[in-house]
């Protein structure tokens, strides 16, 4: 066994659904601006452009159900997700096998620090400090493929305290699940662990201390998650 010089730091994971198995995490990928309405209200023409993608840590991962409100920040939003999580990978996958590799598809919350975020835009800076701080990625279980099939339309929405802020379909998103696994492997070599999060319809804002969210996408269920 090796001989680390500190000690070695825990592997990311999170639940697969109807198991006490779990999902190991190894990369997050995130995709920007990936249904038009959104676009739109965050400035943006919402035409067809090639996809970009910013990256959160595995350990900003969190099944917990809380999501600590960040240091920093007076302007925290919710951007409600489904969460793609792939068995294996490669480099320069064609799209008709894009699928091949997925594993299953979740839930999960793109959480920003709206104003840091704001701040690094206006820099021309990397948005890390608004996307990649702790816990910054609330997330459920993992349905595998094998349960829920590959999902390509149905129902997205987020409700703050009973109260519907977004919603949405995925067949809205521009870039699909396959588009999005493909372009991706062209530029990095994707491997079993990664996972994406495939962007969020309008309706992003924000959220305050005990604030209860609830995630859904239709057929994977939903999730509460409480502001602490």
């Amino acid at each position: 066994m090796p001989d680390y010089v500190i000690e070695k730091p825990r592997q990311v994971a999170i639940p697969v659904a109807g198991s006490d198995a779990l999902f190991p995490v190894r990369r997050v990928y995130c995709i920007g601006r990936n249904y038009a309405a959104h676009a739109v209200e965050m400035g943006h023409d919402p035409d067809r452009e090639p996809p970009f993608f910013f990256q959160k840590n595995p350990d900003n991962l969190d099944a917990s159900g809380e999501f600590p409100y960040p240091p920093e920040s007076n302007d925290v939003h919710h951007e409600m997700e489904m969460l793609v999580a792939l068995k294996s990978g490669g480099s320069n996958i064609a799209l008709e096998n894009a699928l091949d590799h997925v594993y299953g598809y979740g839930l999960s919350l793109d959480m920003t620090r709206r104003d840091l975020q704001g701040e690094q835009k206006k820099l021309g800076r990397p948005w890390e400090i608004g996307k990649a701080f702790e816990r910054s990625a609330p997330c459920g279980p993992v349905h595998p493929v094998e349960k829920v099939g590959h999902l390509d339309q149905g129902r997205v929405a987020l409700s703050i305290n009973g109260e519907l802020k977004q919603e949405g379909d995925l067949n809205q998103m521009i870039w699909k699940v396959p588009e999005m696994i493909s372009y991706l492997s062209r530029f990095f070599e994707l491997a079993a662990g990664d996972v994406i999060l495939s962007g969020t319809p309008s309706g992003v804002g924000p959220v305050s201390r005990g604030d209860v969210m609830e995630a859904s996408v239709e057929g994977l269920g939903s999730m509460t998650v409480k502001v602490v």
